[in-house]
């Protein structure tokens, strides 16, 4: 049984034994109720009710309702308008999409058995799609620039083989895609979900991974707002529509931001959820109704709710029924017992749902077993899903989800429908395709189907001309992605926004100091700074960002409603409707939402902008990396900041706040370009750069920037054409002129360069050794040219090609050592590359609370394990005596150092 009440009971005038003592008091009442919606219309019963339920509870009564209505349509039948399109041409359109759907799974997996793709959910999603695509989803032509009428379609992601199947009759995919289904190396193939960077023109959002979709469209949808408040583009009018799964509800992300959808009031934003009751192995809620459950979720999280559960078959039943027994019935009926009702035919369900008692029976005695059979749900009804998505357009104020129970693999059989296994279903023979034909009358022959040939009708066609015709009122065809704005932007001249970085004269600042110094600058730059989006997940002020409240404004619909408590301050808390600020609260997954929807303008939007998400490293890559895999995916650009990165520049936080991994992370996702500067100059090259690439050359590519809280001298740099094409590629000398005499060379990145440079000190002073000292920006940059490199020496002999590590170092002497404040695999990135022996050091475990020094002893990064590990591998080459090693760790009392971590014994 199912913990969501129904709402069909009759109002009981309750003791504690629950029995109504004074029925006809009760009747007056509800005949009272019936009076009003009669005479006065149902909008003032509503009024009445809901200030009777406030009088209630302030007299200390409390309500046993929940936010669940009976198991019906929301929309009763005098509630739909007219349908506007041709019923019949349609379902033979879909007949058609059915079938090519179908055709491209079974081909693939008859001719190579291991391909995989998913006919059942398609099959419950064809109508939802299709009611969407003839009389709803309004585009704009990609050769000009979005239109207040271009609509956002995140597609159901199994259910791509019916969006490629209606691209095929559109005529922008044709056969040989088709038969490429999910085979995309040789041929032109089909991704198997939603890919945009594998299809560019294409899929516009990438939903493969379950849950990613709806906080991804909720906060599009915002963006959409925050776009228009600011005045950077009219998007009234426009809708941002989610298909998705009753099982992928259940993902945390899924349902984190519904509050942001209704607290923002984006009545732009309309999910449609097919509840076909199954997940991959079974039912949803097996033993409950995930219709209830979702209604009751989104109810309480203030969304408008419509349930389209019952197709039209099933109103001359509930027009029959006088005293409610189909909705008692359904009450009392979970979702696993209505799977096995659709797995089965007209007689089981006659015998097993009809059958339960005189009153249901009655109701089904005049229909035949065939007619049981034909009950259709309503997500399979499309006068019943037109007048929802209808509704869902008018409605203001409110997001809305529309909640459509469908039946996984409609129409697929004996074999598909409803079947625990129908998920896993890429195989039918022959009869079973032939069954498919007759249920939805195709007009394909016998050869047809057992070659399982794509089917489109003729040009001429009434149902082509059709397809076309709703789709030319609509604004022109959909999916299509467009690869690039209609016009680059210019990046203001370097000199212009990080001069201080250039010219720092020693001054003591963090390197997160600094990006925010550069960031303040770019915003006041008059061609770009309306463009560039802060982002914060609540921690702008640690970040030294609070000056940005006042300059810019934080993004509020509302504005500010309120006076904060800090109003007398120079930075106190300001609120804007045209606030330029993104601060999510303590969501990562929020502002990381935010950031692809402003990193993904120039294509969704036709507006290039320029987001910076500045967040603690550690809760980055490391808590929502899918988020981020799906922004690559997406070809998202923009800059992600890592701040207080490292695991040793967070002094007292300890083991949670402290990052080690996220470089390496990064160095996994291909168009995300990596670097963990160490000056302030540094940076100020990269992000000119990224700039550069991302909004004048317009490459899809981002950029991840580790910075720290550290304050530290930041030196000057003169030649900046010195060093630009070092910093960028991954590794430079700081000092060329060292080079030379150096018996060793010195490699150090982010944090932990300081700490090199006082080793190279260290080894001169104290053992009169000469060291070079080279900083590392990128070890990922450097992997990836040395992977190039080496694949062109094994494939173009003709054409012999070195990385740059190997030339860098080629050219000096002695053994290598690197240091980082991440894990050690991340410098381990480019030992094919070193022309000698080298060393790594890291900080591999995990992390503590203590003082930077501290820290750094103890993870043996700090300067003395530096030295040592330089004069041991002096040792090793036989260039010094092991004497001088064994002095070395008695003068810096290392001696007795043995620290072993319990994951390494």
């Amino acid at each position: 049984m199912t913990n969501f009440s129904s709402g069909i009971d009759e109002v009981k005038r309750a003791d504690p034994a629950g029995v109504d003592m004074d029925p006809s008091e009760t009747a007056e009442w509800l005949e009272a109720l019936d009076a009003v919606v009669a005479l006065v219309g149902k909008d003032r019963a509503q009024f009445l009710l809901d200030r009777l339920a406030d009088h209630a509870r302030m007299s200390g009564l409390s309500a046993k309702r929940v936010n669940v209505t009976p198991y019906e349509n929301t929309i009763p039948v005098d509630g739909q308008p007219p349908y506007p399109g041709n019923l019949e041409l349609e379902e033979r359109l879909s007949a058609v999409l059915r079938w090519n759907a179908l055709a491209m799974v079974v081909r693939a997996n008859r001719a190579y058995g291991e391909l995989g793709g998913h006919i059942a959910s398609y099959a419950s999603a064809c109508d939802l799609f299709e009611v969407g695509f003839n009389h709803f989803f309004r585009a704009a032509g990609l050769d000009s620039a979005a239109t207040p009428g271009e609509d956002l379609v995140y597609f159901q992601p199994h259910s791509s083989p019916g969006v490629y199947a209606r691209a095929f009759l559109e005529g922008f995919l044709d056969d040989e895609h088709l038969t490429h289904y999910r085979r995309e190396i040789a041929g032109p193939g089909l991704c198997s979900y939603p890919h945009p960077w594998l299809m560019p023109d294409f899929w516009q959002f990438p939903t493969g991974s379950m849950g990613i979709g709806p906080i991804n469209a909720i906060y599009q949808a915002r963006f959409m707002r925050y776009l228009q408040n600011r005045c950077l583009l009219q998007t009234e009018g426009r809708k941002v529509w989610g298909f998705f799964g009753d099982g992928e509800m259940d993902e945390p992300e899924s349902i984190g931001a519904l509050s942001l959808a209704s607290r923002e009031k984006l009545d732009n934003l309309v999910f449609v959820i097919n509840c076909n009751l199954q997940r991959l192995d079974g039912p949803v809620r097996s033993n409950g109704r995930i219709i209830d459950e979702l209604e009751a979720q989104f109810i309480g999280a203030g969304w408008n709710v419509i349930k389209v559960v019952w197709g039209s078959d099933w109103d001359a039943l509930f027009a029959r029924d006088r005293t409610g027994a189909l909705l008692r019935a359904f009450a009392h009926t979970v979702d696993g017992q209505f799977q096995t009702f659709s797995a089965n035919d007209g007689a089981y369900n006659r015998n097993h749902f009809f059958g339960q008692n005189p009153e249901l029976a009655a109701l089904a005695s005049h229909l035949s077993n065939d007619e049981i059979e034909r009950l259709r749900r309503g997500g399979h009804d499309t006068r019943k899903l037109h007048a929802a998505y209808d509704r869902a357009l008018k409605h203001e104020g409110q997001p809305t989800v529309i909640l459509a129970k469908t039946m996984k693999g409609f129409g697929m059989g004996a074999i598909g429908q409803g079947r625990m296994t129908t998920h896993q279903q890429k195989k039918l023979d022959i009869e079973q395709l032939k069954e498919f034909r007759d249920r939805f009358r195709l007009p394909l022959s016998d050869e047809d189907v057992e070659q399982v040939r794509f089917y489109k009708p003729a040009e001429s066609s009434p149902e082509m001309r059709y397809l076309h015709e709703r789709r030319s009122a609509l604004g022109g065809y959909l999916p299509r992605r467009r690869k690039a704005a209609s016009n680059a932007l210019a990046v203001p001249a370097l000199s212009s926004w990080a001069q201080f970085a250039l010219d720092a004269s020693g001054k003591e600042m963090s390197t997160t100091m600094a990006i925010v110094r550069m960031l303040t600058a770019l915003l006041k730059d008059a061609s770009l700074g309306q463009r560039v989006v802060p982002i914060v997940a609540d921690e702008a002020r640690t970040f030294g960002m609070a000056n940005m409240f006042r300059q810019v404004g934080i993004y509020s619909p509302l504005g500010q409603l309120y006076e904060p408590e800090d109003k007398g301050s120079m930075l106190y808390y300001r609120e804007d409707t045209s606030g330029q600020i993104l601060e999510e609260g303590i969501s990562e997954a929020g502002a990381i939402s935010s950031w692809i929807a402003a990193a993904t303008s120039y294509s969704v939007h036709d507006l290039q902008m320029l987001p910076f998400y500045i967040y603690y490293s550690m809760f980055g890559f490391q808590r929502v990396g899918d988020l981020i895999w799906a922004a690559a995916d997406q070809r998202a650009r923009g800059f992600l900041i890592g701040a207080t990165s490292g695991k040793t520049t967070l002094g007292g936080e300890g083991l949670q706040h402290q990052d080690g991994t996220s470089l390496l992370t990064a160095s996994t996702v291909p168009n995300c370009r990596a670097y963990d500067p160490a000056f302030a100059y540094e940076i100020a090259i990269i992000v000119d750069e990224g700039m550069r690439q991302m909004v004048e050359q317009q490459r899809d590519v981002f950029y991840y920037l580790t910075v720290t809280n550290e304050n530290y001298a930041q030196p000057s740099i003169a030649d900046i054409d010195r060093v630009r094409d070092g910093v960028l590629k991954g590794m430079y000398a700081l000092d060329p002129s060292t080079q030379g005499a150096a018996r060793v060379q010195l490699l150090g990145s982010g944090a932990i360069l300081g700490e090199v440079m006082a080793a190279a000190h260290m080894l001169k002073d104290d053992w009169s050794i000469d060291a070079a000292v080279w900083s590392v920006t990128s070890f990922t940059e450097l992997h990836r040219n040395g992977a190039a490199a080496e694949r062109s020496e094994r494939l173009f002999d003709d054409a012999p090609t070195t990385s740059y590590v190997t030339e860098a170092l080629g050219a000096t002497s002695g053994p290598v050592i690197a240091a980082t404040d991440y894990v050690r695999a991340v410098p381990e990135l480019i030992r094919a590359y070193v022309p000698r022996r080298y060393i790594t050091l890291g900080t591999d475990g995990f992390g503590r609370s203590d003082t930077r020094a501290a820290l750094r002893e103890f993870f043996e990064v700090d300067r003395v394990a530096v030295v040592l590990a330089a004069l041991k591998a002096l040792v090793d080459d036989r260039t010094i005596g092991r004497t001088v090693l064994s002095q070395a760790i008695e003068k810096y009392g290392r001696a007795n150092s043995h620290r072993v971590e319990p994951w390494l014994r």
